[in-house]
């Protein structure tokens, strides 16, 4: 019997998006699920992280939104971070020139950091997939070093950093100002596991 229009398009890889991803953190009580479009490479994310309160961070509430150029470049990401004491808010965008501006609502910053195409966000196993993706390491590649704007989640605090990418027998490996761990993605460079910090779900 023929396969319907509808359902041979259903089953396309195109139809995987808009797709919701969820992470559960292993050893604390934390989760992250992000609303991820694509189009091409360019990425639209709408993420909230959620965690108790736990001897790795306090109780808190953040949400993103994140979008790139058709090239898979960050343009622009806003951040909310809630915890008992108060509200957070920053948004960080880039030029066509390579200038990030940071605006956290009293302070206004503008800089190259490092050449950074990406920026990541400590505790989340999502923004990861920015320079997977753009560089195509779910298909294996040498050692990369990748500059970024780094973002703590808790405090809004930004620094210029640098994350090594490296294919591993076990899938790629990370070295962050952080950890240091072997990660495995789907085959559209999206983390599915992230020993030591996240498990998609």
């Amino acid at each position: 019997m023929p396969v319907p229009d509808a359902a041979r398009s259903a089953a396309s890889p195109a139809s995987n998006w808009p797709a919701i991803l969820t992470w559960r953190a292993y050893d604390v009580p934390r989760m992250e699920s992000v609303r991820v479009q694509l189009s091409g490479d360019r990425i639209k994310a709408a993420g909230r992280i959620v965690g108790a309160q736990c001897a790795e961070h306090p109780a808190f509430s953040a949400s993103y939104d994140l979008v790139t150029d058709e090239n898979g470049v960050t343009r622009r990401l806003s951040v909310r971070t809630t915890l008992a004491a108060g509200e957070r808010h920053m948004s960080i965008s880039r030029s066509e020139e390579g200038i990030w501006m940071v605006d956290n609502g009293t302070q206004h910053q503008r800089s190259a950091f490092g050449g950074a195409l990406d920026v990541d966000v400590i505790l989340s196993p999502f923004f990861n997939a920015l320079p997977i993706r753009r560089y195509g390491l779910q298909s294996g590649a040498d050692e990369l070093e990748v500059p970024v704007v780094y973002v703590n989640l808790l405090d809004l605090g930004i620094e210029e950093a640098t994350l090594v990418y490296s294919s591993a027998a076990d899938g790629i490996h990370v070295l962050s100002p952080v950890s240091s761990s072997s990660v495995t993605v789907d085959g559209d460079g999206f983390v599915v596991n992230y020993p030591g910090l996240a498990g998609r779900i």
